[in-house]
């Protein structure tokens, strides 16, 4: 056993066994002995001993955690409270702050004879005609801007939440499949060691079931570095240590109904409403730029005290004066083209946005449909291959059918179960993936 351990590292192909005519005869001894099938789980998890695990998290918890880690999540508050801020400065009285005017004039410096004058007042910037309507509607679509914003982040979060996720499904499936493979490959080893120690099989026999071991080895390393590396991009999402258990929900997402057109959801797409609402911030800050054709108008209030000289009587008097700005000039110009090219470059990514997503919607839905057809097919693809292996074994133990024919029925059984569990992932992927087109979140 100790030798042919030792030969067992050295890597072959799988598939130069089978060419043996003597080995595929030792094969079907592992054959029988092995399970009939192998119990894929629709998560791709081995069954392990019975102990107390914490729930499996759901494709919908898992979004809740990671968008509560983004910086977009984090920061939508202050956003929001300066969209309150603008709206409340919208609905002032006067375009900007009043501002408090003091002045004192005296001949301290100079002739030093008593002369003094103190004047204060109030300088209260005014809207210009339009001016504070246009302001309140630009508040209000920064308003629906942001939330727009955040919905979209969402949208974007939730593409590649569902990427990981159900990549770390196919992994662990992988790595599974990879395991049986590995299992089925050390037992016929054992017992091909055990046959050439009897004189039954040759020592070539011994050494084409090491390098298979060995094959199956390497392809269960990878399959685990892959599922490890799966595991550890969805932690770094969703901010899980390394000691924190990861089992994610295997359940698909519900399915969305079908044929439903994008203008009639419910809520409209996260990615056109964004654009829709950058357009409707480019339009209100156009209309806003049209009235500002000038700085703002300053209505000034002021009161003056002086005296000519040193116990001479004050005399007071009242000031009511208007500062008009004749023009803005060349700025104004700028803010109009600014505004306008904004307000094209968003309506007509808008346009062009919504073909795609009609595009990517209608192509997704082909790829559920081929999903749910190749998953019908790969089930009956799979139970015929089941009954076929439990005929051909009973066939075999009476001696009607050689072990050539019982060992090609037992693999094609094996592989189409697990094509049949590939084909459920894809499935689950294809809902995923709709989902996404329409601009649904995980539920």
């Amino acid at each position: 056993m100790s030798r042919s351990v030792s030969v067992r590292r050295r890597a072959r192909p799988a598939r130069t066994l089978l060419a043996l005519p003597a080995v595929p005869a030792l094969l079907a001894l592992f054959a029988l002995f092995a399970p009939l099938e192998p119990a894929f789980g629709s998560s791709g998890m081995a069954p392990g001993p019975a102990q107390t695990s914490p729930p499996a998290l759901t494709l919908a918890q898992a979004f809740e955690r990671a968008w509560a880690r983004q910086p977009e999540a984090q920061a939508l508050g202050e956003r929001r409270e300066a969209v309150q801020a603008q709206q409340a400065a919208a609905r002032r009285w006067t375009a900007e702050p009043a501002a408090l005017e003091l002045a004192l004039r005296s001949d301290r410096l100079h002739q030093r004879q008593g002369a003094q004058e103190l004047e204060f007042g109030v300088a209260l910037p005014l809207w210009l005609p339009g001016e504070r309507e246009h302001t309140r509607r630009l508040a209000e679509a920064q308003g629906l801007g942001v939330e727009a914003q955040a919905q979209l982040a969402r949208w974007q979060l939730a593409s590649t939440l569902r990427e990981q996720w159900w990549a770390l499904q196919q992994a662990r499936v992988a790595l599974q499949e990879a395991g049986e493979r590995r299992q089925g490959a050390q037992q016929l080893a054992a017992d091909v060691a055990r046959r050439v120690q009897a004189g039954e099989l040759s020592r070539a026999d011994q050494l084409q079931a090491d390098a298979l071991g060995a094959a199956a080895l390497a392809d269960e390393a990878l399959a685990a570095a892959r599922a490890a590396a799966s595991g550890e991009a969805l932690r770094a999402l969703l901010g899980l240590s390394a000691d924190e258990p990861l089992r994610p929900a295997p359940e698909p997402e519900a399915e969305p109904e079908p044929d439903t057109p994008m203008d009639a959801q419910a809520t409209p797409h996260p990615l056109l409403a964004a654009l829709a609402a950058r357009a409707g911030v480019a339009r209100g800050a156009a209309a806003l730029a049209r009235t500002q054709t000038r700085a703002h108008p300053e209505l000034t209030l002021q009161q003056s005290r002086e005296r000519d000289a040193r116990g001479a009587p004050r005399s007071g008097s009242v000031l009511i004066g208007l500062r008009f700005p004749l023009g803005a000039g060349a700025s104004q110009q700028a803010a109009l083209a600014q505004t306008a090219a904004e307000r094209i470059e968003a309506e007509q990514g808008l346009a062009r946005e919504q073909e795609r997503l009609a595009a990517l919607q209608r192509s997704a839905r082909t790829a559920l449909q081929a999903a749910r057809s190749a998953l019908r097919h790969r089930s009956l693809q799979a139970r015929l291959a089941v009954e076929t292996r439990e005929v051909l074994e009973r066939s075999f133990r009476l001696g009607e059918t050689d072990l050539p024919t019982r060992l090609r029925v037992e693999q094609e059984a094996r592989s189409a179960i697990a094509e049949r569990e590939r084909a459920r992932l894809d499935l689950h992927l294809a809902i995923a993936q709709l989902r996404q087109a329409l601009g649904l979140l995980p539920q």
